[in-house]
Parts: C-alpha cells; structure tokens; sequence
C-alpha cells in the first residue's frame, strides 16, 4: 500500500490546474486576504474552500454553522453552495475582518443567506443552544481559536443534526501536535479535541491528512 504523496509546489499547482474551480470573486478574496497581517496562515485553501461547498451540495445542506470568519473566503465558499433559500451563521470576534468579506459576498449575490454574529464563539453558541437551534445544522465548520477547540466541539454537537457533519480545521496544527516540546493553549486545544473525538462513540470520525489536518465527523 502506498503512502500518502508529498504534495510540493510543482504537484499542487497541477492538482490547481486540474481540479480548482475558483472565480474572479474568490481569487481577489484570497488574493487581499493574503496582503493582510498573517492572512495567508489563516485563511483556507483554495481547494479547501472548494472542499466544503462540495461537502454541503452532495450531502444536500441547507443550514450551516461556521466558527470563525475572519475575511469570509470559506463563508463565500460555502454560502454558493446552498440552495437558494439556505442559511449560513458565521461566528467572528471582531466585525473587523467579516467586513471585508460582505463585499465579496454581495458581489456573489449571497450575502442574503449570510448572518454574522459577532462575540465569543463560546457564549454565541450557548445562546443559540438557549434560543432552541440544537439540531438544527447540516453541516458545521469549526475554525475559530485552537485553544478553545474542545468547548466548541461539544457545543457544536448539540447544535448540529443527528447524521449532520462536523468540519474541523487544523487538526495537525502545522505539525505541533507531535512536538513534545510544544505545550501552548493552541496545541493543547487540538490535541484535546483530537482525543476526544477519537474515544467519543456518538460520533464517526475520518482524519484527512491534507492541507494542515481535516477533521470529518458525523454525528450518529
């Protein structure tokens, strides 16, 4: 059996060639995302993004939940793959970087289907959890603060449907997770999550080693 192929700069680009699907909108998105303070670090990538409109449209979602927007390339991503009466609630602490995405969102002609709310990730799902949303989710996009990957875990089961999914980004964290030496909230958040989804039986799990670690899981 194989292993896993390095993907290096010349491979990427081809698998971009072959299979990428980005417009004008997204490409200028990505593009002043990455001129940002760190911007390329914590944006998706492209195929990324491309990865979760497909997830959304082949399983037929209608309702989405994301954690952390910053400049809203992967609220844009998966905004288009909504039919056209879905919605999608995205959850930032600053109202700052989202503003810069409804641009291109109204652009796109999505912007309707978006709903920002703005806060700690934390207590904006407890809310939702105490305005009767639990179970109401297709599909859930966690990539807000590391340190805080297992609170909003556990609440984003509850907010998500029975069969619905659960997308969890960075869960190889630049390879931290492996480091000994590295004990920082962030790496410990994921570590933790990576755990606890393993052991937890209410849920089924498939770990994708690609970009900086894709997490899959569907709740049963």
């Amino acid at each position: 059996m194989a292993n896993q192929t390095a993907a290096g700069p010349e491979l990427l680009q081809y698998v971009r060639d072959v299979s990428l699907r980005e417009d004008e909108i997204l490409r200028d998105l990505r593009l002043l995302t990455a001129e940002l303070p760190g911007g390329e670090a914590m944006q998706v990538m492209a195929e990324e993004g491309q990865f979760l409109g497909f997830l959304i449209a082949s399983a037929g979602v209608a309702e989405v939940l994301e954690i952390g927007t910053f400049t809203g390339y992967s609220t844009l991503c998966m905004a288009r793959a909504l039919p056209s009466h879905g919605r999608l609630v995205t959850c930032d602490i600053s109202e700052r970087w989202p503003e810069i995405g409804a641009d291109y969102w109204r652009r796109a002609g999505v912007s309707e289907r978006i709903e920002v709310r703005i806060g700690a990730a934390t207590d904006t799902l407890e809310k939702m959890i105490a305005e009767d949303c639990s179970d109401s989710f297709g599909l859930v996009f966690i990539d807000g603060d590391k340190a805080n990957y297992p609170r909003y875990y556990e609440l984003a089961l509850r907010l998500v449907r029975p069969g619905g999914l659960l997308v969890i980004d960075n869960t190889l964290f630049f390879g931290r997770v492996i480091d000994p030496l590295a004990d920082d909230a962030d790496t410990t958040g994921v570590r933790e999550v990576n755990a606890r989804i393993r052991d937890d039986q209410r849920v089924d799990v498939c770990m994708l080693p690609v970009a900086d670690g894709i997490t899959l899981v569907r709740r049963r």
